[in-house]
C-alpha cells in the first residue's frame, strides 16, 4: 500500500478519453511513439504512471487539434501484462491503483506529459447498506453474464470482487455505465464512497434496476 501522504514527482501521465477507476481493469492499444517507451520503461521498473482524462484535446495528436487539457484527478495505473505483437505496437493490461491530484503538470518536447502529484487517501472500506443491496446483486448477475457472452471483456479477476464494498460496487457500475466522460470524472473524484453509490443507484433507477426515484 502506498502512503497516503506521498507525493510522487516527474509521473508520466498517459491522457485518456475515458475515466480510470480504483479496481478496474484497463487494455491499452499504445503506439505513439510519445508513449511507447514511457510504457515499456514504467513495466520493466514495476513503476506505475497515471491515467488522466482529457477535458480538451484528442487521445492521439493530429495537426490542428486543440491543444491538451487535463483533469485535475487521475489514477495510478499499474501494468499487470504487457504484449509487442509487432515493432511500434504495445498491447498493455492495466490496473487501476490509487487516485491523484495533479498539483503540478507539464509537457515534454516530444510530447509526453509528466506531473508532481500527490496520492489522495484510498476509499475506505464501507458495507453495502441494506436499501443498496439490489445495486450490488445486479452488478454481480451483470458481470456474470459478460463473462458467459464476453469472456474477452476488461472485468475484475474472479475471487478479486468485493460486492459487499460501497466503493467497489460504485466504480464497477461507473465502468459499465454508458455516462459522459465528465460524469465519470465528477463520480471517480469525490471523496464519499457512499455518495457515489447512492448517485449511481439514482442513475440505475432510471434504466429500471432498483426502486424509482420519486
Amino acid at each position: 500500500m502506498v502512503d497516503d501522504s506521498l507525493t510522487l514527482t516527474s509521473l508520466p501521465l498517459f491522457p485518456l478519453g475515458a475515466v480510470l477507476f480504483p479496481g478496474g481493469v484497463l487494455p491499452l492499444r499504445v503506439f505513439e511513439v510519445r508513449y511507447l517507451d514511457m510504457v515499456a520503461k514504467c513495466h520493466r521498473a514495476g513503476a506505475p504512471f497515471g491515467v488522466v482524462a482529457l477535458t480538451q484535446g484528442h487521445e492521439v495528436r493530429a495537426a490542428g487539434a486543440p491543444p491538451e487539457q487535463l483533469a485535475p484527478v487521475g489514477t495510478l495505473a499499474h501494468i499487470t501484462a504487457l504484449d509487442r505483437p509487432q515493432p511500434g505496437l504495445l498491447l498493455a493490461q492495466c490496473r487501476g491503483e490509487q487516485r491523484f491530484r495533479i498539483d503540478h503538470s507539464s509537457q515534454l518536447k516530444q510530447g509526453l506529459w509528466v506531473a508532481n502529484v500527490t496520492l489522495l487517501p484510498a476509499d475506505r472500506l464501507l458495507a453495502v447498506p441494506d436499501d443498496l443491496q439490489h445495486v450490488a446483486h445486479a452488478l454481480k448477475q451483470v458481470h456474470a453474464g459478460l463473462r458467459v457472452q464476453s469472456p474477452g471483456a476488461p472485468l475484475p479477476a474472479v475471487g478479486s470482487e468485493h460486492y459487499d464494498d460501497c466503493a467497489w460496487v460504485a466504480n464497477r457500475w461507473c465502468e459499465l455505465l454508458p455516462l459522459p466522460v465528465p460524469t465519470k470524472q465528477r463520480l471517480m473524484s469525490l471523496d464519499n464512497p457512499l455518495l457515489r453509490l447512492e448517485l449511481v443507484a439514482d442513475m440505475l433507477s432510471k434504466t429500471g434496476i432498483g426502486p424509482a426515484q420519486g
